[in-house]
């Protein structure tokens, strides 16, 4: 009975002049050929509605509550704690804070900031982070690659005349808080998959890339080389070094003996690892050390030769730092400073997502947990929010003291909290010793930390062997990243990542599909259900014929399949096409029109064309040549496409889809096209086809109610006999031998009996009526569970078609 909220939309719709599809209610009326109905329950499947799809969309109470306590994962490991976790990250804690105190420093002057501002940076990451991240392993705080992109920013912004004057720290400071209230609003959001839009080849060339950069960058600093902007383009920075080797001051002899000795002791350790295994984790704590040694024993050294001469030292060394947070206070916010930023901000962006999560997920694999990457961007964005009130810049994930967090035997994200504190006791009590620290020997733990950056050979080697073309985006993005910037080069592979990817689309075609018979094989026996007991030899005929089954394959073999397997035609005049890639409207042309062209290089039209006069005929239609090869085609009969690799589609693609069908119905007059659609797996995308009018068999002039077959495919009913019993009765009945006599009681009781003996076996098997249920709804019989349904279907109703006209009309 219609409500009045229908009787009131159906008037509505009437006004505007908008076809309601109708809304039958009788199911027999529904069915095409309705007396051919299978014997089952009859099921119609309800249409989605936009209602249904607004109630998915609105969040629930459950969800409302499991949202919320999403954003505080630390709630749920935080009650397990125990004595041994509390080890494991103290431990791990300690030794990430002993590395992070001089890579701080040193990354604040890639940033074109003072070294305390490096310290600040890594103090608030690491101590806020195991309240919102969802990594054990993960270490935030500033890291290379990003420290650079923001001194690119600080220098740009600098450069122009309305900022000439602003400090670096506010400039940094303002960065950071833009990008994490970005973040934190794609956190928030739930837009973790993002990341996902960035490949790992654009990440291999985005870090090779850097890195080369960053090493660069740091030669001028490692050789004492004065007078070399280490601001322009790699190459510029390479070259113009390399000009000025003659000179060289003595930072050379600290930085470049630094160098070799932290690459030395890398080896050697990594060496005593692998002779006494017994060992290995003290000498990888040991071998994690070896930036703090080596600073330690040059700063000694500098102390030694500079203690007499602070005012003016024999090299560059990094001079006083102010002990304490000396920059706390509310971020300074100029609008002209941040009109500034703007350009800057999606490659900072990138960085900051695009290394953290990558390095995330990484060691989540590797210590079989998983991390959420929408909840790891809420981490990164309350981190670089909050970072500036201290006077922090932007930060993220470190891929170098993960690594080591991971090594050391972190055991939850409360171990970064270790970290924090022993950065914040470096700020206060440590800064003296830092006076004497030699610039060269910053450079030399920055071009150290950034060695496992650049892409070895065998990786590229690997990528070759998977896509050719993803090599060549990868020396691309290299070659731009050192030939005009790190920001191009992001900019340079994410583009031409997705031309790729959205070119691919477009061209994207799917392939049609020949029929093959085949046979499970083991050794020479032939396979049915249980591979465990053979039904026969492969040589036998019978056996062979009793267990083939039929499968389709692309005719052209391009999935790979051996050529030498004979594909035959599904049947005269029956197609089946194979969407590729999707069906959406950046492809739906180009896809049909090569469905369009194989169908009409293999039929002939129905009937022949007339025309009244020799003009009439359209220009693009030559006029039939005698005793033409086409004449040996058959007719179309029927279409069945295979949507198993397609999920939505859209208006675009229904409409193209509508032009080829009327294409087609033109092309077969007085005959109809009939349009079968297998593996379709979206309650959504049925709708948009049956919108189309797709999913009923094609309607034509001489009535189609007395020639439709519906066929349907039918499963078990739950709760009804199963195959499982019929299975083991088969079992059963195939174990009795020449020792056994099998007897089947009149209540459906196999009886088993032992001629050795009087004992009786019994085992019951109920017999109930056999009920199934069917797989699709019985008024879109053009739904099919699989392309086997959707040949029979057409090839018996084809044979319909063909019985139901005279003799003279039949198709041969």
């Amino acid at each position: 009975m219609p409500t009045v909220v229908d009787k009131v939309g159906r008037s509505l719709a009437t006004a505007l002049g908008i076809e309601l599809q109708g809304t039958d209610t009788d199911v027999e009326d529904k069915i095409p050929g309705g007396g051919f109905a299978p014997p089952t329950d009859r099921y119609i499947e309800e249409r989605v509605t936009t209602s249904e799809w607004i109630r998915e969309q609105l969040p629930s109470r459950r969800g409302v509550v499991g949202y919320t306590k999403s954003l505080f994962p630390c709630v749920g490991w935080l009650q397990h704690y125990n004595l041994q976790w509390l080890t494991g990250d103290l431990i791990a804690g300690l030794t990430v804070g002993a590395i992070i105190v001089p890579q701080g420093m040193a990354y604040a002057s890639l940033a074109k900031l003072e070294p305390q501002f490096g310290l600040y940076s890594s103090f608030l990451g690491l101590v806020m982070y195991w309240i919102f991240g969802t990594s054990k392993d993960i270490s935030i705080g500033p890291v290379a690659v990003l420290a650079t992109v923001v001194g690119s920013v600080v220098e740009a912004v600098q450069a122009n005349p309305a900022t000439k004057g602003a400090a670096a720290h506010i400039i940094a400071s303002t960065f950071s808080l833009i990008a994490g209230f970005i973040i934190l609003g794609l956190g928030l959001l739930r837009c973790g998959w993002i990341v996902d839009l960035i490949s790992i080849t654009c990440l291999a060339a985005f870090t090779t890339g850097s890195a080369i950069t960053i090493v660069g960058s740091q030669l001028p600093a490692l050789l004492g080389i004065r007078g070399v902007r280490t601001r322009d383009p790699a190459y510029k920075v390479y070259i113009n070094t390399f000009k000025r080797l003659p000179n060289c001051q003595l930072d050379a002899a600290l930085g470049l003996t630094a160098l070799f000795a932290l690459y030395a002791i890398r080896h050697c350790l990594n060496k005593a690892a692998q002779r006494y295994p017994k060992h290995r984790r003290i000498i990888f704590i040991v071998n994690t050390m070896r930036n703090v040694f080596i600073i330690l024993l040059y700063t000694m050294v500098s102390w030694l030769v500079n203690m007499n001469r602070r005012e003016n030292p024999a090299f560059r060394i990094l001079g006083m730092v102010p002990s304490g947070f000396r920059d706390v206070g509310v971020p300074k916010l100029d609008s002209t400073i941040i009109s500034n930023l703007v350009p800057h901000l999606p490659a900072g962006v990138i960085v900051m997502l695009v290394e953290h999560i990558a390095v995330a997920k990484a060691f989540g694999r590797i210590s079989d947990y998983s991390i959420n990457p929408s909840q790891e961007m809420v981490a990164i964005g309350m981190t670089n929010i909050m970072g500036p009130f201290l006077g922090a810049f932007a930060s993220t994930g470190s891929f170098s003291r993960t690594t080591v967090n991971s090594k050391a035997g972190v055991r939850t994200p409360l171990g970064s909290l270790f970290s924090g504190l022993i950065v914040l006791m470096a700020t206060y009590f440590l800064t003296s010793v830092f006076f004497y620290i030699p610039y060269s020997v910053l450079s030399a733990v920055i071009i150290h930390a950034l060695g496992d950056l650049i892409s070895s050979p065998n990786t590229l080697y690997q990528f070759w062997r998977v896509s050719p073309l993803e090599v060549i985006i990868f020396f691309l993005g290299v070659f731009v990243s050192i030939f005009k910037g790190i920001e191009e080069g992001v900019y340079a592979t994410v583009g031409i990542s997705a031309v790729i990817l959205m070119y691919r689309i477009l061209k994207a075609r799917g392939s049609f599909l020949g029929k093959v018979r085949v046979h499970s094989v083991l050794g020479n026996h032939i396979v049915g259900e249980r591979p465990s007991r053979p039904i026969g030899e492969y040589k036998s005929f019978e056996d062979s014929v009793s267990a083939a089954r039929s499968v389709f394959l692309p005719f052209d073999h391009g999935d790979g399949s051996n050529p030498r397997a004979a594909l035959d035609s599904p049947y005269p005049g029956v197609f089946i096409y194979r969407f590729s890639d999707g069906f959406n409207y950046p492809n739906a042309n180009y896809a049909l029109d090569h469905f369009a062209e194989y169908v009409f290089a293999n039929t002939r039209r129905t009937s022949p064309e007339q025309f009244e006069r020799r003009g009439d005929r359209p220009w693009n239609r030559p006029a039939p040549q005698k005793a033409h090869q086409g004449d040996q085609l058959p007719t179309l009969k029927a279409v069945i496409l295979d949507f198993s690799c397609v999920n939505n589609i859209d208006v675009t693609s229904v409409q193209c889809l509508i032009d080829v069908r009327n294409q087609l119905n033109q092309y077969t007059a007085p005959d109809v096209v009939d349009w079968h659609v297998a593996c379709i797996n979206n309650r959504w995308a049925k709708r948009a086809l049956v919108t189309g009018g797709f999913g009923v068999p094609t309607k034509s002039g001489d009535g189609m109610s007395h020639r439709w077959r519906s066929i349907f495919s039918v499963a078990e009913m739950e709760g009804r006999r199963s195959a499982g019993d019929y299975h083991k009765l088969s079992e059963a009945s195939s174990q009795s031998s020449d020792d056994e006599e099998s007897m089947t009681g009149s209540d459906g009781t196999a009886v088993f009996k032992d001629k050795s003996s009087s004992t009786h076996v019994e085992e019951k098997f109920i017999e109930r009526p056999r009920k199934g249920v069917v797989i699709h709804s019985l008024d879109k019989p053009m739904f099919h569970v699989d392309l086997t349904s959707a040949l029979h279907n057409a090839i018996a109703n084809v044979e319909a078609r063909n019985e139901s006209r005279p003799p003279s009309e039949s198709d041969s």
